[in-house]
């Protein structure tokens, strides 16, 4: 990243779209269930210690965050959120949910609801002087704003409502640890 984006971050505006930590291997069960992680896959521990890392760099860097953060209703999408920013500081938003659907074999008339919903959470600008996060799941590649590594984040300039969002760069964990060195 170069210092005039890092400089844009500071002001704020963005949108900060992140993957969650490292899961474990293994899937989702058929009865999964957002209320039971045993249902689930979940953050590994090397997850957790790159959610933690993940929340330092951005403070440690003094890129102001919008609260609450939006995480997604799965247990490693909320607990990679409140590792990062704290328990008190995250909310989930079930129309994340779909995200982690794309992946699947979908009809393309829900592919497309699952789009245009998530277009309307990229289009909202952050509070002024805020970049708003969201912790959430990876795209398939070539959909949505693509595939995304673990704790890995785009970042998303957002037009408004009806606007559309524009993606302005991504970034991996090493990404922006580099920038702390």
């Amino acid at each position: 990243m170069n210092s005039v984006l890092l400089n844009s971050l500071r002001n704020g505006g963005f949108i900060l779209y992140v993957r969650h930590g490292e899961a474990n291997v293994g899937n989702d069960l058929p009865n999964l269930n957002f209320q039971n992680c045993l249902t689930q896959r979940n953050l590994s521990n090397m997850g957790r210690s790159q959610a933690r890392y993940y929340g330092e760099i951005l403070r440690y860097l003094q890129i102001p965050i919008q609260i609450p953060i939006i995480a997604s209703s799965y247990c490693r999408t909320i607990e990679t959120a409140q590792l990062a920013f704290g328990i008190e500081n995250v909310q989930d938003n079930p129309i994340l949910v779909g995200v982690n659907r794309l992946n699947g074999n979908l009809p393309s008339n829900d592919r497309q609801k699952i789009l245009k919903q998530l277009t309307s959470v990229l289009e909202e600008i952050p509070e002024d002087g805020k970049n708003k996060v969201i912790v959430a799941h990876s795209f398939p590649n070539g959909v949505g704003i693509g595939s995304i590594p673990y704790t890995g984040t785009v970042i998303v300039k957002p037009k408004g409502k009806g606007n559309g969002y524009e993606v302005v760069g991504k970034l991996s964990l090493a990404d922006w640890s580099r920038l702390v060195n």
